[in-house]
């Protein structure tokens, strides 16, 4: 009976050791196998960053842009970025990457993207140029007085503040001429406001409206046609005196206007 458990367990070492045998050399030659294939991995990853070469990611990222492949082109900036040690290639893909949102017309997030490098490089020598490009951002999503205004609003107080933090900003002359047409833009809004509650018989709201307009648009090319406005609406409460000293305005800066004519009737 002992030697029979004997021989039998002889032969049940012997049909496991090749399975253990087998199962090893497996793992070991997958192993070998995989090994060559990691260092290869290691390998471009150290030549990737050996590879890396600022100017002409960013020139690579002009070229996606002008191509519309907006998204290829911010991950190449974003590289750039992440990877520029040296902070002297990181503040112009931050502005490129502000300027590809613009030119994806998605002025929203291209706002931000300027302010974020205006929060990082306030004294960038084109700080003054993410400053103007916010205010050209609002400024060009202006459509009309109506829908407008708001838009204005806000175009017209970043123009104001590029000079105030910029003064020597090298977009000065077309910066007064779009100031300008925010601010008549601005009050053709009111105009239209004010004009809209006279229609309408609300004459203390346009008395407000015409007021308010004169007074921080002195120079509204539609002056005239407000002062005559602004006399009827004071007319119409019977407010006599104020009336008439609308329609002498009007007579006496703006003497060759039709609306010159209408109020000398007015006052008859």
């Amino acid at each position: 009976m002992n030697t029979r458990y004997k021989t039998q367990n002889i032969e049940h070492r012997q049909i496991k050791k090749p399975v253990f045998f087998s199962l090893s050399f497996l793992f070991c030659f997958i192993a070998l196998l995989s090994l060559p294939f990691l260092t290869a991995c290691a390998g471009k990853k150290d030549l990737v960053r050996e590879e890396f070469n600022p100017e002409r990611f960013l020139q690579q990222a002009d070229n996606l842009i002008d191509r519309r492949e907006y998204e290829t082109a911010r991950s190449l900036l974003l590289e750039v970025k992440n990877r520029d040690i040296t902070r002297r290639y990181a503040p112009f893909a931050q502005l490129k990457i502000a300027d590809s949102y613009i030119k994806e017309g998605d002025p929203d997030i291209g706002i931000e993207e300027y302010r974020r490098f205006l929060a990082f490089y306030p004294h960038h020598q084109y700080a003054s140029y993410a400053q103007y490009q916010i205010a050209m951002a609002y400024f060009n999503q202006i459509a009309s007085p109506d829908r407008g205004a708001g838009i204005a609003r806000k175009a017209l107080e970043e123009f104001i503040r590029l000079k105030e933090l910029y003064p020597r900003n090298p977009f000065r002359e077309a910066v007064e001429l779009r100031i300008e047409k925010c601010r008549n833009i601005i009050a053709d809004g009111e105009f239209m406001v004010g004009q809209f509650y006279y229609k309408k018989g609300s004459y203390n709201a346009a008395i407000n409206r015409f007021e308010g307009l004169l007074l921080n648009y002195p120079d509204y090319l539609k002056a005239d046609e407000t002062l005559l406005l602004l006399g009827r609406s004071y007319k119409a409460l019977n407010m006599e005196d104020k009336a008439r000293e609308a329609f002498n305005k009007l007579i006496e800066r703006y003497p060759a206007s039709k609306f010159a004519l209408e109020a000398r009737r007015e006052m008859r």
